[in-house]
């Protein structure tokens, strides 16, 4: 079985893989003052909770983009399991055309459009991934990876406006029935869903007009399929795309 870790700034994912299917999959706060004992108790228990064995675990590869806590996860999944990760960089393969992956790329970034490119490798892709920041990253047909769009995400605009205004409430993100709110938290809700999908929807027009030609996007991340019908441009929604892509590069590096 393969296990992924994917390291974001809010969140740490950890996935297995039996060869067929994801079979379980485990969420854990980022937290850059926990230390390596305490993130192997929590890894710990979570594994015992399920109905993995520990055994089975043949390959690991971890996705970081948070440096302080590369270090702490890599010796917890050889700890647990006794298999030396795979850390993905740009060196690793991705099945992309190397001295085109830009040089501050993230390691998640990098998964997704190799994972792209994979499904669709005759055409270029965007992957809208709707994270802690929203990203739109793009590949060529010919596997270049042209680069990436980068904007605050959702949820961050929402904290930020619930933590920088005296009267605005925190709200939980779902569509409003009308784009003119009569309170303030469907007000909220239409101007950052409403004008997040108009500002995708934009950056893929001006990506195609940018590199003359359409574009086939999928979205990911955990708001993906709440704003996907919002975004008539999306042509997929992947919620495992990032541990795909990461699943991708276990394999071509074996």
């Amino acid at each position: 079985m393969l296990t992924v870790v994917d390291i974001g700034n809010s969140n740490i994912v950890v996935a297995v893989h039996n060869g067929k299917e994801w079979v379980h999959s485990f969420r854990i706060f980022s937290d850059q003052q926990k230390t390596t004992d305490e993130y192997f108790v929590v890894l710990d228990r979570l594994l015992s909770s399920s109905d993995i064995a520990q055994g089975p675990v043949s390959r690991a590869v971890i996705s970081s983009v948070v440096p302080n806590l590369t270090r702490s996860m890599q010796k917890n999944i050889v700890r647990l399991f006794g298999v030396e990760p795979l850390m993905v960089d740009h060196n690793v393969k991705t099945g992309l055309k190397r001295e085109t992956i830009p040089p501050e790329l993230g390691s998640d970034l990098l998964a997704n459009v190799a994972q792209a490119h994979h499904m669709h490798p005759d055409q270029p892709v965007i992957v809208v991934d709707f994270g802690t920041a929203l990203t739109l990253t793009t590949v060529d047909s010919d596997g270049s990876v042209l680069g990436a769009a980068i904007a605050p995400g959702l949820v961050t605009a929402v904290n930020a406006l619930f933590g920088n205004t005296a009267q605005l409430p925190q709200v939980e993100l779902r569509v409003p029935k009308t784009v003119i709110g009569r309170n303030s938290q469907d007000s909220i809700r239409s101007g950052i869903m409403f004008g997040y999908a108009g500002m995708v929807k934009s950056i893929i027009e001006m990506t195609e007009e940018e590199i003359g030609k359409e574009v086939y996007v999928i979205a990911t991340g955990g708001l993906s399929k709440t704003m996907a019908p919002l975004i008539n441009r999306i042509n997929q929604v992947s919620q495992m795309h990032t541990l795909e892509g990461l699943r991708l590069i276990a394999d071509l590096n074996s």
